[in-house]
């Protein structure tokens, strides 16, 4: 009778996690009996990836944030252009987006002991979460049951991915079209605290921008020349405080005019975004709650349950058919 007892669970369970999904709802069980090891294996591979490259944990959570903003959470920035297929990987904003060979081993790890299961954008999703577990940030159970996109957007990525030359009203705007709001926008930009920038990304704020600290534009410019295409890669720590350590000093960094993109020191510039701003330089907790609660959020954009979309077998390519 128990075993007749227990099976019974188990089934429930699955046509629980079954229904979610098919309604369109997202679930951090969602794996629990069809890869129960799902998340002890992305998180080993992360730790790897980072002893390894300590830029990593920054480069995944930026890979889902611009996943997240084409065409919703699903995976489709990991497409590869084939024939006539184009992809995102060529916009503009991605040029720089590092860290797909490790989404492409984490897949291969999970492939190997739940094979046709996890969809890729689940694992761009928890592999977002431990990178920034992984440098010191605050956890969450990452809701799970994406499936993944058999198209992309390269119109779409070079148009919706907010660029570090806009202004406040400009970026309320472009996080407003996702369904963010302008302080759920301020708290995914704590994901700054981590990371680094190239030249070209922000040599106008140090060079023409009245905003900035004079100290620390003059430092910026040692390794960012005035000339446009001179130097245009050469990196810059968007935090100079504590570049590998996720915690609220990019806050206190905005404070003091040392904020490295325009868009980063434009949320404290005499706008609406100057009082939160404030609170998370003093309150590392409040922070870390509110960035959690917009990283849930934002990984609900657009995303595909059920029998849309696929679980690519290859992150790269959709299956064929």
């Amino acid at each position: 009778m128990a075993c007749s007892f227990r099976a019974l669970l188990h089934c429930l369970l699955a046509l629980s996690l079954c229904s979610t999904a098919y309604g369109g709802q997202l679930t951090p069980t969602f794996y629990a009996l069809s890869c129960p090891a799902l998340e002890p294996i992305v998180r080993t591979t992360m730790t790897k990836a980072i002893i390894n490259d300590r830029r990593m944990g920054a480069s995944l959570l930026r890979l889902f944030f611009h996943d997240c903003f084409v065409l919703g959470c699903d995976g489709s920035i990991l497409l590869d252009d084939a024939g006539s297929f184009v992809g995102e990987k060529t916009a503009l904003p991605n040029a720089s987006i590092r860290g797909y060979e490790v989404i492409d081993q984490i897949k291969a790890n999970v492939e190997a002991v739940c094979p046709g299961v996890v969809s890729c954008a689940d694992i761009v999703a928890l592999a977002a979460r431990d990178g920034t577990v992984l440098l010191g940030g605050p956890t969450w159970a990452v809701p799970l049951g994406r499936r993944d996109s058999t198209t992309a957007s390269l119109s779409q990525a070079n148009s919706d991915i907010p660029a570090p030359t806009l202004n406040l009203d400009s970026l309320i705007l472009a996080f407003g079209k996702k369904g963010l709001s302008p302080a759920d926008m301020t708290a995914l930009s704590g994901a700054h605290t981590i990371g680094y920038a190239e030249c070209e990304d922000f040599r106008g704020h140090i060079y023409n921008d009245t905003n900035v600290d004079p100290a620390f534009a003059a430092l910026r410019q040692r390794n960012c020349p005035a000339e446009s295409g001179s130097g245009d890669t050469n990196l810059a720590p968007l935090d100079v405080q504590t570049r590998y350590v996720f915690d609220n000093a990019y806050y206190r960094n905005l404070m003091v005019r040392q904020g490295l993109l325009h868009s980063d020191q434009e949320l404290f510039n005499g706008g609406s975004q100057d009082a939160l701003v404030q609170q998370y330089s003093t309150d590392p907790g409040l922070f870390a709650s509110h960035f959690v609660a917009a990283m849930i959020k934002m990984g609900n954009i657009g995303t595909l349950t059920g029998s849309q979309g696929q679980i690519r077998a290859d992150c790269r390519v959709v299956n064929s058919r």
